[in-house]
């Protein structure tokens, strides 16, 4: 489907992606894995066409269609959910143009025969499968589907998009995208933005999804449960293993262990090699032992150790100034925009020194309460001040528009830096990642873990004694979380959390403040003290909107299952008709021929998986493409019959 080959990125001196080579094919499941700034977001861009290489290739074919969703995006603005969410389908009406615009034509002429008459019919053909199997319900069915099962109410439908967070606008982006069945997703951290029901949901239709994925995600479960490859970024070369996240890990581990063992022994090899030649080099009775020792030196495969990544954060934050008793009080506190209430009656007290985290489902009103301590947001009622001599420094979860994309990582810093610490700012850019010709990079180009550190970087600058962080880990890698976390634990000042990351949370906080039905609950004790009491498993249990209600991947009955039971189904029915008769005989028809599709594909998946010099990828992808489509008109020909069986 695509091929990679001889990539390589680099910007002036610095090398991002080197030579690197790998293949998605039409059934690849793929986790992209990587540092933050490793090049994972730099490779779907390539992918996409938004970004051009220094050198190499991305071979795909023309009417190959992506879906893809970035980190950071534009959203639009003057619909409702639902209008824009139908934009999905704007390609739908293109192709019924189309089709009529073919139809007039084949009415008009006569030569039936001909080249150009053919390949109208077989156009015809495409067109009418594709849009068979895109009304296999109405087109508003399906983006209602879709729009439920990415945590939107019906009572949000109609509402503007320009009324929702970042967050929320982001699942419109990522509803459009599925909803445009594209033939490949390429999702950059999909599940940043939602809640636990809402990613079990696209897990599970991730899992059904027929097309290609490539998926980068610091959530290991997420990626265990719906990647079947991994490959890594590691300081500009890949590695790729044809296995999910988790015995991606074990099967690195194993690797790099056995190559240190081989290197080990080969290296103790050329070692007493190379003394022996030293010993009698120059003793005639041994020369011919010598020089065969030489040959056999020069002749050696040497064995190389494939270069780790072990620079990590080194996050410090300066001494907090001392502040009055009370950090932040409220009293009675409502709060939300024109028109909506988010939570209201909230008593809120934190005092100097404590380490508070709000919980709670999205949309209950956790970046809400942020943006009245930080002062961007008036109390509808009620009371809401910060205390004596509070010093803050905030976080906000849309860091895209906090930085100015124009300026390069050192003018960020450089431009609020004050006094002595403008002598420092190599240092801090340093603690947090930024070296060499990195502090020259546009913001713009800043990957979203990138901007995440660049965001902590500016902590630095002055000593603030309360830290505002609104879901400061979303970009992070797992071990930047920890370093983080551990630098929050040894903060002398006060800290107000937004997390939904138990591990992150768990040692850190002391105290917690629930969001839930509108109301703000105070909860005294640690992470594990409260999922105890709550009688839940992990933080992002609080997110369903109804209790109890997981979707287990278990309880996903697989297509072949489903054919299998309905068939069951149909066969206890008695006073079959002819009518009845027919259908069954074309279901197995369709099922023979999809049993040959399938196997067809699977043949071109692994000459496409490791191709030879005098194969033509181009064909073979055109070829896998034009199998799948017609797998899929099948599939939804089997779906019908099978309805139209039951009834």
């Amino acid at each position: 489907m695509i091929s990679i080959n001889g990539l390589t990125v680099a910007y002036g001196g610095f090398t991002l992606l080197d030579n690197i080579d790998f293949h998605i094919s039409g059934s690849d499941k793929i986790g992209l894995v990587g540092k933050n700034g490793a090049g994972k977001s730099t490779i779907m861009k390539l992918i996409c066409g938004q970004q051009n290489p220094t050198s190499g290739s991305v071979d795909k074919p023309n009417d190959l269609r992506i879906g893809y969703l970035p980190q950071i995006m534009e959203h639009s603005r003057g619909r409702t959910v639902m209008q824009e969410a139908m934009t999905a389908f704007d390609h739908i009406t293109s192709i019924e143009k189309e089709l009529e615009g073919i139809n007039l034509q084949l009415s008009s002429r006569t030569d039936y025969e001909s080249e150009s008459y053919l390949e109208l019919i077989t156009r015809l053909n495409d067109l009418t499968d594709t849009l068979a199997m895109t009304h296999s319900e109405p087109l508003e069915v399906q983006a209602e589907k879709t729009l439920l099962g990415l945590g939107f109410k019906d009572s949000d439908f109609n509402r503007p998009t320009e009324t929702f967070s970042q967050g929320w606008n982001m699942r419109i982006e990522l509803a459009k995208i599925l909803l445009s069945s594209p033939d490949i997703l390429l999702l950059d951290e999909p599940t940043n933005h939602l809640d636990i029901e809402s990613i079990e949901w696209l897990e599970d239709y991730l899992k059904a999804y027929r097309g290609a994925l490539l998926l980068v995600s610091h959530d290991r479960k997420f990626l265990d449960n719906v990647t079947n490859r991994t490959v890594e970024i590691m300081l500009g070369h890949i590695h790729d293993y044809k296995v999910p996240y988790s015995k991606y890990m074990e099967l690195r581990k194993e690797r790099l262990g056995q190559q240190q063992a081989a290197y080990a022994n080969q290296q103790r090899m050329i070692e007493k090699t190379e003394e022996f030649i030293n010993r009698f080099r120059y003793k005639p009775t041994k020369s011919n032992q010598v020089q065969s020792r030489i040959k056999q030196l020069e002749k050696l495969d040497r064995i190389e150790i494939d270069e780790t990544d072990n620079v990590s954060l080194t996050v410090k934050f300066p001494p907090a100034p001392r502040a009055g008793d009370i950090v932040f009080k409220a009293s009675g506190l409502t709060a939300g925009y024109p028109g909506k209430v988010v939570f209201k009656d909230a008593d809120i007290e934190v005092k100097r020194g404590e380490k508070v985290a709000l919980i709670g489902r999205n949309g209950e009103g956790k970046t809400t309460l942020m943006r009245v301590i930080t002062g961007e947001l008036a109390p509808i009622d009620g009371e809401a001040k910060t205390g004596y001599n509070v010093l803050m420094g905030y976080y906000a979860q849309n860091q895209e528009d906090i930085l100015d994309g124009s300026l390069t990582v050192w003018e960020t810093l450089e431009r609020i830096a004050v006094g002595d610490i403008r002598g420092r700012l190599r240092d801090i850019l340093a603690q947090f990642l930024f070296r060499g010709e990195d502090i020259d990079k546009k913001v713009s180009v800043l990957s979203g873990g990138e901007r995440a550190r660049l965001g902590m970087a500016k902590f630095m600058l002055q000593p603030y004694n309360l830290l505002a962080l609104d879901e400061p880990t979303n970009h992070m890698d797992i071990k930047s979380k920890e370093i983080l976390k551990q630098a929050l634990k040894a903060f002398d000042g006060t800290l107000i959390v937004v997390s939904h990351d138990r591990d992150f949370l768990d040692g850190l906080v002391d105290k917690m403040y629930e969001f839930r039905d509108g109301r703000v609950k105070e909860h005294l004790g640690t992470v594990k003290d409260f999922l105890e009491r709550r009688k839940i498993e992990s933080l992002q249990e609080l997110e369903r909107r109804f209790p109890g209600s997981a979707t287990s991947s278990a309880n996903q009955t697989p297509v072949t299952e489903a054919k299998d039971q309905a068939r069951q189904d149909f066969e206890k029915k008695r006073g079959e008709s002819r009518e009845i008769r027919r259908l069954k005989h074309r279901v197995e028809f369709v099922e023979g021929e999809i049993g040959k599709i399938e196997a067809k594909m699977k043949d071109l998946d692994k000459v496409l998986s490791n191709p030879t010099a005098s194969d033509d990828i181009m064909e073979l992808t055109r070829t896998y493409l034009e199998s799948k489509r017609e797998q899929d008109r099948l599939t939804a020909e089997w779906e019908d019959l099978m309805i139209k069986l039951e009834q």
